[in-house]
């Protein structure tokens, strides 16, 4: 998404038919220890040098990190413009000299997709490897995160709906008191509750979707809101699953378990849902 955004044709030839035949794919490198939340204070730096950077420091949290191929790294270049001028993104080959792996992390949930730091010690990036003009990287950071935020919010829905069906073709069967439990009302709210608010987030997501297809000027908002809603509904409906099938929820010989375990990143990764909720209203504010 980086390259969609800023990249020159050249990028765009060089990398992406890779990704889109499966060949190759790209994790996104923002985060660093001590700039999560707050990624504009960035430590890692790139020099320029031999018609070329010089990259040094690390990134966390990287999604795929040992699996991709290519690394969209953003890194401070200038430290007297701050973010706004004095960051810059750069493609960075899994293969180039001085990068490397820091240990898998141990995580609650989504066990199916490896997250790692990675680490760069002088590690030198061709010229022609920077994305957009030097100085934009932030701009294209937060570009990026208003369209790709909007998949998270689908994933959220995805996880949601595989709870509420486990959830539901459960009930039928679960027999307590001589009769289905789905046919006591406490249920048959649960339920409802689950379907209506897992809807309602689909909606949104789909919205926020469109609007990032069409490049929309209010898609910081929408983006933002598809996923902080559909990550918010997805852990409640998750939960609520564990809990329509009470002990057998809480065992791994049923989904649900592992289905509100992979929600919860939905709601920390891409910008906290606190996070989400500043964005919203910086952009409702604004006028």
């Amino acid at each position: 998404m980086p390259l969609l955004v800023a990249g020159d044709e050249a990028l765009l030839q060089t990398y992406l038919p890779q990704v889109a035949s499966g060949e190759a794919m790209f994790s996104y490198a923002l985060s660093e220890r001590e700039a999560g939340s707050d990624a504009a204070s960035m430590k890692a730096r790139a020099v320029e040098k031999d018609g070329g950077w010089v990259l040094n420091g690390q990134k966390s949290w990287i999604s795929n990190a040992g699996i991709s191929k290519y690394y969209t790294v953003m890194a401070v270049t200038d430290p007297e413009k701050g973010a706004r001028g004095g960051i810059s993104a750069f493609v960075v080959h899994g293969d180039d000299e001085g990068f490397s792996l820091g240990t898998p992390e141990r995580k609650l949930g989504i066990h199916g997709s490896p997250t790692r730091e990675i680490l760069f010690d002088n590690c030198w990036i061709p010229g022609d490897r920077i994305v957009g003009a030097p100085g934009t990287g932030f701009q294209t950071a937060m570009s990026t995160l208003d369209h790709t935020r909007v998949t998270i919010g689908a994933q959220a829905v995805g996880i949601a709906q595989g709870a509420l069906d486990v959830a539901s073709a459960y009930v039928k069967d679960r027999q307590q008191f001589g009769k289905s439990i789905a046919s006591f009302q406490g249920i048959q709210f649960m339920i409802a509750d689950m379907a209506m608010k897992l809807e309602a987030a689909r909606q949104l997501v789909y919205v926020a979707a469109a609007k990032s297809e069409r490049q929309d000027p209010d898609l910081t908002f929408f983006g933002a809101a598809a996923k902080c809603f559909a990550s918010d509904m997805a852990m409640e409906i998750t939960t609520d699953a564990v809990q329509a099938l009470g002990g057998a929820g809480y065992t791994k010989d049923w989904p649900v378990e592992r289905y509100m375990r992979d929600a919860k990143i939905t709601q920390i990764y891409e910008g906290t849902n606190q996070i989400q909720r500043v964005v919203m209203a910086r952009e409702l504010l604004r006028a």
